[in-house]
């Protein structure tokens, strides 16, 4: 189907109408305004066959502890219907019984962080300062939790089974059965900006390439963990090393043992692919050293180098070294990387450090499409990571919020903030001024749906010079009312937010911000993102949360596959010591019933 059709959902066969609560039982199901899916045409009595291939049909949870540590396994939870969000449209007429149209329909990955655990560029040690049995006193407040993932050697394969899930619905999306248009990887592609780490993505994405979750000696593990570690505050998944005592992980937390799982989770596979053309947008970990620092010649030398430091400098004041880390101190970082207790690794030039440009060059050798997905040989000449790209009746831009100064969280810069205002005019016939006044402009109408890496909320680092907020641009955002939605990541957790343009005369509505978990970590989920016209005067954005494919349940004869291997991650990850808590109203990174399926209505722009 070419980008530009709309197909009338009516078109598609009773499947979809049984999707939209469509026909004139659903219609009535439906009329006000509540559930639209499979929750409606139950409701109206139409038989909806049984799926799980979403979370609308069935959901990961965790289960009761199974040992005194508190270890849990995954288990099966009740779907969860599309919860319809009218925020943004209190004074719309709804006509809930004309004919709708899918518009697009595409899927979000975000936050993979893909890792080579092997690399002396890690910084594994710095994770035991969030760990209430070895953490520094003083220091247990700084941001360190994600230096080191008992799971993350399996990042890979982790993603390999996310696009396996994503592979069941280029056929048709979970709500309004459209084929997928595309795929977009909203930032955090590769962990540590190194360029094997970049080439893993691409061939993850690309499919049919063989990938190699490995580094350095390719015949034995040379990462922490290992036999030849005596390091109480790793996993060792082999078992207790001779002559130490068990770590904190399988002492205190209940892990089990996965003897040979350091060298399965090296093995090649051929990756799958998500079967469409995809995207890639720049994150913080894909143009700074641990997300936080820039990278200098000597980050890479110690990245491709053979000197591996696996543990906290002595006789050093780790006060200040680490307050400048977090603040995103490089020279902080090569302290760090060269004073501590360290092993001796292989070398290895393919862990070399890319610079933004390097990184978006790389995106051309590809198999997959669009070739540079979505970078441009402009953006090669002149140094930048955002660009734009038309689907149909939308417009896509994604920006590039990573600070090249450093610190994890973002910004764009004002340059990057003029060309977004210039596309946002180029796809508007009117707008907003800066006091609230319609412009007629001379743009050609278009949807637009905005791709970061940051939220709106995590965009408030200013280092360096002419940088803009996430409230700067939010504002210029609601200036248009074509936007309709920004999508994103960053956070690693669920979360769906109105931004309500002021209630004048003149607007009203706004857009909605849509954050989605990271793979690395639980729930380990993505989203497919769908648009409807709704034949009245609103539009919905449906989206749907999807686990991988992964079973719930690993045995030690499942370890030799991706998917084996992707279903011990998730179980480790559920099981982090450091994991966001459940509340009354809040299931961690899982968010609210608010922030996963949802069906967002927003006003019509033209």
């Amino acid at each position: 189907m070419k980008d530009d059709e709309q197909q009338p959902v009516e078109e598609r066969g009773i499947t979809r109408r049984q999707a939209l609560g469509l026909g004139a039982a659903a219609a009535g199901a439906v009329a006000a305004g509540s559930l639209i899916n499979s929750q409606a045409a139950k409701a109206a009595g139409i038989p909806v066959p049984p799926t799980t291939n979403s979370t609308l049909g069935q959901t990961k949870l965790h289960g009761p502890p199974v040992n005194a540590q508190g270890y849990r396994h995954i288990v099966n939870g009740a779907g969860e219907p599309s919860l319809a969000r009218n925020d943004l449209i209190a004074d719309a007429v709804r006509n809930t019984s004309a004919g709708r149209s899918a518009l697009l329909a595409f899927t979000q990955f975000t936050d993979m962080h893909l890792i080579d655990a092997q690399s002396p560029a890690r910084v594994e040690f710095l994770d035991r300062l969030d760990d209430p049995d070895l953490g520094v006193p003083g220091l247990t407040i700084l941001p360190f939790q994600s230096s080191y993932r008992p799971w993350e050697m399996l990042s890979l394969q982790i993603s390999e089974a996310m696009a396996r899930r994503v592979r069941q619905f280029t056929g048709g999306a979970p709500v309004t059965n459209r084929p997928l248009d595309f795929t977009i990887t909203t930032g955090d592609n590769a962990d540590n900006t190194q360029y094997n780490e970049v080439r893993w993505h691409i061939d993850l994405m690309d499919g049919g390439k063989t990938v190699r979750p490995d580094s350095g000696n390719l015949n034995k593990w040379e990462g922490v963990g290992g036999p030849d570690d005596h390091d109480i505050a790793y996993w060792h998944p082999n078992g207790t090393p001779l002559f130490s005592k068990p770590d904190n992980y399988l002492a205190k937390r209940g892990y089990p043992t996965a003897p040979g799982l350091l060298n399965l989770a090296r093995h090649p596979f051929t990756s799958t692919g998500v079967g469409t053309d995809w995207y890639s947008v720049f994150g913080n970990h894909d143009g700074l050293v641990q997300g936080t620092v820039p990278s200098l010649g000597v980050l890479s030398a110690i990245a491709t180098g053979n000197l591996k430091v696996t543990g906290l400098p002595l006789g050093i004041d780790l006060v200040p070294l680490l307050t400048a880390l977090a603040g995103g101190s490089s020279a902080a970082l090569v302290t760090l990387l060269t004073l501590g207790p360290a092993k001796l690794v292989t070398a290895d030039k393919n862990r070399r450090m890319l610079t933004k440009k390097q990184l978006v060059t790389e995106h051309f050798t590809t198999t997959g499409t669009p070739v540079g997905h979505g970078y441009t040989a402009a953006n090669v000449a002149t140094n930048t990571a955002y660009y734009s790209f038309n689907r149909g009746p939308f417009a896509c831009i994604s920006l590039d919020t990573c600070n090249p100064f450093g610190y994890s969280d973002g910004s764009i810069d004002g340059p990057q903030r003029d060309w977004l205002t210039a596309q946002l005019q180029a796809n508007s016939s009117r707008y907003l001024d800066a006091n609230g006044n319609w412009v007629n402009g001379t743009g050609t109408d278009k949807l637009i749906l905005i791709f970061s890496h940051h939220t709106i909320a995590t965009m408030e680092n200013k280092l360096g010079v002419d940088r803009v907020n996430g409230t700067e641009v939010r504002d210029l955002l609601l200036r248009f009312p074509n936007v309709i939605a920004w999508v994103n990541g960053h956070t690693h957790h669920n979360e769906v937010l109105p931004h309500a343009r002021a209630a004048t005369a003149a607007a009203g509505g706004g857009f909605w911000e849509i954050n989605t978990a990271a793979h690395i970590d639980w729930p380990s989920q993505a989203r497919i993102i769908e648009v409807v016209d709704n034949g009245d005067p609103t539009l919905s954005i449906f989206g749907t949360i999807i686990d991988d494919i992964a079973p719930n349940a690993w045995t030690p004869g499942v370890l030799g596959t991706p998917v084996g291997l992707a279903s011990l991650a998730r179980e480790l990850a559920v099981n982090d010591p450091q994991r966001d808590a459940e509340t009354a109203t809040r299931d961690g990174k899982r968010g609210t019933l608010a922030d996963r399926n949802v069906e967002l209505v927003v006003k019509k722009p033209f």
